[in-house]
């Protein structure tokens, strides 16, 4: 048995604890299956995933439902430049 917290456990907490999603249009890059949206959906104003896995999205779709998101890749975003107020990009390469 680890004394090392898991990951995930260290991420959520992170996210509940330090970034202040309050009211905030936020971007998830490399989204996934929507795991982590799932750690702020309720704070922030508005929440879009863009993840290059169509498999992936289609998990995310099934947990988040409602949500927007994109299949794409950071290197070409489809947004305007101060669309959102914060994005986040975690355990992706």
């Amino acid at each position: 048995m680890s004394s090392f917290p898991e990951p995930e456990k260290i991420e959520r907490e992170f996210f509940q604890n330090f970034v202040d999603f309050r009211g905030k249009r936020v971007l998830e890059i490399g989204c996934g299956d929507g795991r982590t949206m799932g750690y702020y959906a309720n704070e922030a104003k508005w929440i879009v995933g863009i993840d290059n896995d169509r498999d992936e999205l289609i998990a995310a779709r099934k947990q988040l439902g409602d949500v927007p998101f994109i299949h794409g890749d950071a290197a070409t975003l489809p947004f305007a430049d101060s669309s959102f107020d914060l994005t986040i990009l975690s355990w992706s390469l």
